[in-house]
C-alpha cells in the first residue's frame, strides 16, 4: 500500500528491462514513428472531414488513409520487435497488455478500411466512416501509449543534479 492507503503498482520497468529498453535502437525507431504516424493521421483527419463535409478530395483522403495505414503497420511490426528486444515477448507483455488488445482493434480497423476500398465493397461516405472510427480507435490506442510514458518517466528513477554528479 501506499499514501492514504491506495494500492501501489508494480514498475513499469524492472531495471533490467529498462535497461534493454536504454539500449535498444527500438527505442528510437518507435521515438521517430509515433509523431510521424501523429502526423500523418492528424493531416488524414482533416482529409477525411473534408471530404464528408463536402463531397470533394475523395482520393486525397483515401491515399492519407492508405499512408496512415502503412505507418501503422509499420510502428505495429517495429512495436513488436521492441517489445521482444526489452519484455521476451512479441506482443501482450504484461506491462503493456491492454496498449495491446486497443492496438489490435486500430490494426483491424484499418486493415477493414484497405479491404473496403481495394474490393470496393463501400461508397466514399462508407469509407470515411469507417476511416473516423478507424481513427478514433487509434485515438484511444495513441493516448493509452502517451499516458504510459507519462507513467514510465514519475516511476523512473530520480537522477542526481549535474552538479551533484559533477562533484564526484
Amino acid at each position: 500500500m501506499g499514501p492514504m492507503g491506495q494500492p501501489t503498482r508494480p514498475p513499469l520497468y524492472t531495471t533490467a528491462e529498462r535497461a534493454r529498453r536504454d539500449a535498444t535502437r527500438w527505442t528510437l525507431v518507435q521515438g521517430i514513428l509515433a509523431p510521424l504516424q501523429f502526423l500523418v493521421f492528424l493531416i488524414s483527419l482533416v482529409l477525411v472531414m473534408r471530404t464528408l463535409a463536402t463531397g470533394d478530395g475523395a482520393a486525397a483522403a483515401n491515399l492519407s488513409v492508405v499512408a496512415k495505414t502503412v505507418v501503422l503497420y509499420a510502428i505495429m511490426i517495429t512495436g513488436s520487435i521492441w517489445e521482444k528486444a526489452v519484455f521476451g515477448r512479441y506482443l501482450f507483455a504484461p506491462a503493456f497488455f491492454w496498449e495491446d488488445v486497443v492496438s489490435m482493434a486500430v490494426l483491424a480497423l484499418h486493415t477493414a478500411y484497405l479491404a473496403a476500398l481495394g474490393l470496393g465493397l463501400l461508397d466514399t461516405a462508407g469509407l470515411m466512416w469507417l476511416a473516423l472510427a478507424a481513427y478514433l480507435t487509434y485515438a484511444v490506442n495513441a493516448t493509452q501509449f502517451v499516458l504510459k510514458l507519462r507513467a514510465a518517466r514519475l516511476q523512473a528513477p530520480a537522477r542526481m543534479p549535474l552538479r551533484a554528479e559533477a562533484a564526484r
